[in-house]
């Protein structure tokens, strides 16, 4: 029995089956690499679900972690916390925003901007408008509150009744979205590139008409960039790409770097709903966990990060392209920066296995796109490797 087996036979135990887990026990990962507890290595185009941005144990962030965990790990909110006014400044500095909700996940910031959207639109318009339109094919988050956002049946299937006042219109289509807004609509909640849906770029000026929409009707505008910011797409945060601000967004994933935090970015004149005992979390930004993001978005902002992801995106794309030539059963390349989806006419999960069988980390969305998230700091070489292993499944199949 090898060494990732027995600790397979542990998990089978005693951990929820929550995952369709791959037999794979990660116990090391430095740069593109990850390696199993038997010493195989893998090229990780997966990055932890575009959380490892910056590639596996970052060096800055792992020695902010180290430097921090010395002088304080936990605080009361009840409290300040230096490392946590600092990342709000940092963060309101580089986007619209001017105040920050801290907490621990994607989910949870979603919960946040859909519990302040509502607090603020009864507070400005009356308690009949609480609706959030969001985009079929979406994912927010796997709270009950979150599922009801997200706009895929499988996700909210045996949870129901799920929390009312959500509507679902298809992703890129103006139309949909105009003739879906009522007196009771408060906000509209969008991913800028949707990424569990099968990396679904938005057709060009689509935002900006969102935008112009909700002024004119004066709602909310919301932009879920928990997988799709902090760089992945080759701009800090993907709206600004566009040249649209929203008025609320949502981070996590890759704001630390690895480690697990969220963050709610507003304006002032909504953040006011949120006062004392509105909303909280015992853990959002804590000492930890702050002092790891303000490492990793020192490497975004003065690393050249996202020149690299824009340069290594394009090149990605130009080899994914080359294997559509050869393929037919390829039928799609599309994506932004250095998240980008394989549409195929045949399902991927054994695409996805086969390749972890030969040392390359990747996995399939909506059944049959193939998703590519490796760290932004991937280099051609390492690029050039995956297309190779994944040439050579395709050339099999």
């Amino acid at each position: 029995m090898t060494i990732s087996s027995e600790w397979i036979e542990r998990a089978d135990k005693h951990v929820a089956k929550t995952y369709g887990r791959y037999p794979l026990v990660a116990v090391r990962g430095e740069g593109c690499r990850l390696w199993d507890a038997d010493g195989k290595a893998y090229l990780d185009f997966l990055a932890g679900v575009a959380v490892n941005n910056l590639g596996h144990c970052p060096p800055k962030v792992v020695a902010a972690l180290k430097e921090q965990a010395d002088k304080l790990l936990h605080c009361s909110n009840f409290y300040h916390i230096p490392q946590q006014i600092e990342l709000a400044e940092l963060l309101c500095a580089n986007t619209f925003g001017d105040r920050v909700f801290f907490c621990n996940s994607g989910a949870e910031a979603n919960e946040a901007a859909i519990k302040l959207a509502r607090k603020y639109s009864r507070e400005q318009h009356g308690e009949n408008r609480f609706e959030v339109i969001t985009a079929l094919a979406s994912f927010h988050g796997r709270t009950i509150g979150t599922i009801s956002a997200t706009g895929q049946d499988k996700v909210r299937s045996g949870f129901e009744p799920v929390v009312p006042g959500f509507k679902y219109v298809a992703f890129g289509e103006l139309q949909a979205l105009r003739e879906a807004i009522t007196p009771q609509t408060c906000a509209v909640m969008l991913e800028p590139v949707q990424g569990e849906g099968g990396v679904n770029v938005p057709p060009p000026g689509y935002l900006q008409a969102v935008r112009e929409l909700c002024d004119e009707h004066d709602l909310l505008l919301i932009f879920d960039e928990v997988q799709v910011g902090c760089g992945r797409t080759g701009s800090l945060f993907a709206h600004q790409a566009e040249g649209v601000e929203p008025d609320l967004m949502t981070l996590a994933k890759a704001l630390a770097g690895g480690p697990p935090i969220g963050a709610m970015v507003t304006r002032e004149k909504i953040a006011e709903s949120f006062g004392p005992g509105t909303h909280g979390s015992t853990f959002g930004g804590n000492p930890l966990m702050a002092a790891a993001a303000l490492a990793a978005m020192d490497c975004l902002l003065n690393d050249g990060v996202l020149d690299n992801c824009l340069a290594m995106g394009e090149y990605l794309c130009s080899r994914l392209a080359e294997l559509k030539e050869r393929y037919g059963f390829i039928t799609d390349i599309r994506g932004r920066g250095l998240i980008i989806g394989m549409e195929l006419s045949i399902e991927g999960g054994e695409i996805v296995k086969t390749a972890l069988e030969r040392g390359l980390l990747i996995n399939c969305t909506v059944g049959k796109v193939l998703r590519f998230v490796p760290p932004l700091i991937v280099t051609k070489e390492e690029i050039d490797e995956a297309v190779e292993i994944l040439d050579g499944i395709l050339t099999e199949m």
